[in-house]
């Protein structure tokens, strides 16, 4: 195999208090091709003047990765990118790129790889699986680690689910946003998010969904990445009486994830409106829920 295209989901993470473990899928995709030639990354659409084009590219780490785990040298490839996730918006557009150049390089190095050793690839790259098992498995997936390996379970998601998103302008770094997260918590605020994760699980176990709005709520994270998105208070409260089960900031943010099912379009004009009111400049979209992860679509 000379040449290979892969597809690959954007994915909301956490989900609330699910912080580095919990994360979904949702219809929204990345394409990549990878041919045998001399070395080139080609980016367009989202990112285009953000994402390096050189070694730095997590898609070349996410294939360099294969080779390394089976022990050989890759050739030289050109990279042909096609992005249509919002880059650095709490999306998992890095996710993506590990995800694509996992599965690419799976493809071209000929050998047969099984999910779970591509999502434990991914996860140690990445460094937690929130975002690369639902990448991967698609749909809802909980990310936990026994030792040194990552062990990925499935949630079963309604068909009918959507995602609302309000998403801002402006870019969040991952990195910084950690380093701004306390280094230790308090036991009550521990007990908080086990019992939302716990909730949340079975809220959707039982598909009992109008618990997300208690289960969504969270004490690991959100309260300290919440004042760095504007309106992020006045927007939550416009998806819930819109009708959103559930409202949450997607992995680092800046992006606001309202679930929805049946009430997609009011909870767009009410998200769309309250930051209208608020002047924070930003898109509110209507994304379904994938149940697919990343796949080849192409090879050659």
């Amino acid at each position: 195999m000379k040449s290979v295209t892969v597809k690959t989901p954007a994915t909301t993470a956490n989900l609330g208090p699910g912080f580095d473990c919990l994360g979904m899928a949702l219809d929204l995709w990345n394409e990549l091709i990878v041919e045998e030639g001399d070395f080139n990354i080609e980016i367009q659409g989202e990112g285009k003047n953000q994402i390096p084009n050189d070694s730095r590219n997590l898609i070349v780490t996410g294939l360099e990765s294969i080779f390394t785990y089976i022990g050989k040298k890759p050739k030289k490839f050109s990279y042909k990118c096609k992005n249509s996730i919002p880059f650095s918006r709490g999306l998992g557009s890095s996710s993506a790129a590990i995800v694509s150049g996992i599965l690419a390089g799976a493809a071209l190095s000929g050998e047969d790889f099984s999910k779970e050793t591509l999502v434990n690839l991914a996860a140690e790259i990445e460094g937690h699986p929130d975002n690369v098992a639902p990448a991967i498995y698609g749909g809802f997936t909980v990310g936990v680690k026994d030792q040194t390996k990552w062990i990925i379970d499935e949630v079963k998601v309604p068909n009918e689910l959507n995602a609302v998103l309000f998403i801002p302008d402006f870019c969040i770094e991952t990195h910084k946003s950690r380093s701004n997260l306390p280094s230790t918590y308090s036991r009550s605020d521990v007990i908080y998010n086990i019992g939302r994760v716990a909730l949340l699980i079975n809220a959707f176990s039982k598909n009992d969904l109008g618990l997300l709005n208690i289960a969504t709520k969270d004490k690991i994270h959100q309260p300290f990445r919440s004042g760095s998105i504007p309106g992020f208070k006045v927007i939550t409260r416009a998806a819930i009486n819109g009708g959103a089960f559930g409202v949450y900031i997607s992995g680092s943010g800046p992006t606001i994830v309202a679930l929805t099912i049946g009430n997609e379009v009011t909870v767009r004009y009410e998200i769309a409106e309250a930051a209208r009111l608020s002047q924070i400049d930003g898109e509110s979209v209507i994304i379904p829920i994938s149940q697919n992860g990343a796949s080849i679509i192409n090879h050659g």
